[in-house]
């Protein structure tokens, strides 16, 4: 496995106790991804790098204020949402999927992470009686379903961060033609790391 050094390279100011949580992360993935098929094979060697680098590009390049109440919809593993989690210690995080297995695993990953701000739900996003000030997502569904899913969800106006890759125009313009006013904003991850992994991805900013 790439060891999490590259994550200290582009987050030099980590505290000690943030070091100790990512590099427990492979560890525990590890264990838990022979048990419950949450990574391929070949993508846990590249854990640090798919996974975690690629979530933390929401913390170089959007906006997580203290006190902000965030989802992460469809969280599948945990991701973005426990990587952020451990950046963010003063945002609060609520992880849901409708997969239970893959929510038990969040749990002891918060668990044995000790990370005080962070709970796992299972559920579908539109049932969960709670509002937010974010929602983040990682290769979930198009954006107009999210957009959708996280209606009188919000404690003020919406705001989503979300990974995706690829071409997005058709998928970006039929939010912009059912919410005009939104603002977008695309931001290639390429020119945050410089992984070839990440030539292709992107963060998205809506709000």
């Amino acid at each position: 496995m790439v060891s999490p050094d590259c994550i200290f390279r582009y987050f030099p100011e980590l505290t000690p106790r943030q070091k100790t949580q990512i590099e427990q992360l492979g560890d525990l993935y590890a264990w838990h991804n022979q048990r419950v098929n949450l990574i391929s094979r070949k993508d846990m060697e590249m854990f640090y790098v798919h996974h975690v680098l690629h979530s933390l590009s929401l913390a170089k390049k959007c906006s997580f204020p203290s006190g902000s109440q965030v989802i992460d919809i469809g969280t599948g593993g945990g991701f973005p949402g426990i990587p952020l989690a451990i950046v963010f210690p003063d945002v609060n995080f609520t992880m849901c999927d409708s997969i239970g297995k893959k929510i038990m695993v969040v749990n002891d990953v918060i668990e044995q992470l000790e990370l005080h701000n962070s709970q796992a739900i299972n559920s579908r996003t539109e049932t969960i009686n709670l509002k937010f000030d974010i929602a983040t997502a990682r290769a979930v569904a198009p954006a107009i379903n999210l957009w959708n899913w996280m209606n009188g969800q919000w404690r003020n106006k919406p705001r989503f961060y979300l990974l995706k890759g690829g071409d997005l125009t058709e998928e970006l313009n039929e939010l912009r033609l059912a919410q005009p006013r939104v603002s977008i904003e695309e931001t290639a991850i390429s020119t945050l790391f410089e992984e070839p992994f990440f030539e292709t991805k992107k963060v998205i900013s809506i709000g």
